[in-house]
C-alpha cells in the first residue's frame, strides 16, 4: 500500500508523529485482509471482531512531510484466536523507516476472545 505523508501527519519538526505509524499499520492490515476477500464490516455484523492485543515498533528513520511511503504487511503467525502481522514501512526509495509487529485477537461483540472463523483462517494460511 502506498500513502503520502500530509502536514496533518507531522509534528512540529515536520516529521511523522510516532503514533501515526500505528494508523498506517492499521490501514495496511485492513487492506491486506480486504485484498483476500475478508470484509471486516461484514464479520462485525456477524459478531466477529478483531482487536489489537500486542504491538512492537522499531523506529529506524523519520518520514517527513510529503514523503511517499510503501507500507507492506504480511501474516507471520496464526493461532486459533489471534493473527500476528509484520509491517515494514519504507520511504518510496526503499529506505526502511519503521518495523512493526502487531497481534490481533478475534473477539465476539462483547470483547470475549473466540476462535477465528475457519473461512478467515483458510484464506490467511
Amino acid at each position: 500500500m502506498q500513502l503520502r505523508v500530509y502536514y496533518e501527519d507531522t509534528d512540529c519538526g515536520n516529521v511523522v508523529y510516532y503514533a501515526n505509524y500505528l494508523r498506517y499499520m492499521e490501514r495496511s492490515r485492513t487492506e491486506y485482509m480486504r485484498e483476500r476477500g475478508i470484509d471486516l464490516a461484514h464479520w462485525r455484523q456477524r459478531g466477529t471482531m478483531f482487536m489489537v492485543v500486542d504491538v512492537k515498533v522499531k523506529y529506524r528513520a523519520p518520514a517527513r512531510y510529503n514523503d511517499l511511503l510503501d507500507v507492506e504487511s504480511s501474516v507471520t503467525e496464526i493461532t486459533s484466536a489471534s493473527i500476528t502481522f509484520s509491517t515494514m514501512i519504507y520511504r518510496h526509495n526503499r529506505q526502511l523507516l519503521v518495523q512493526g509487529v502487531v497481534r490481533i485477537a478475534c473477539t465476539d461483540s462483547d470483547g470475549r476472545i473466540k476462535r477465528i472463523p475457519s473461512e478467515i483462517q483458510s484464506v490467511l494460511q
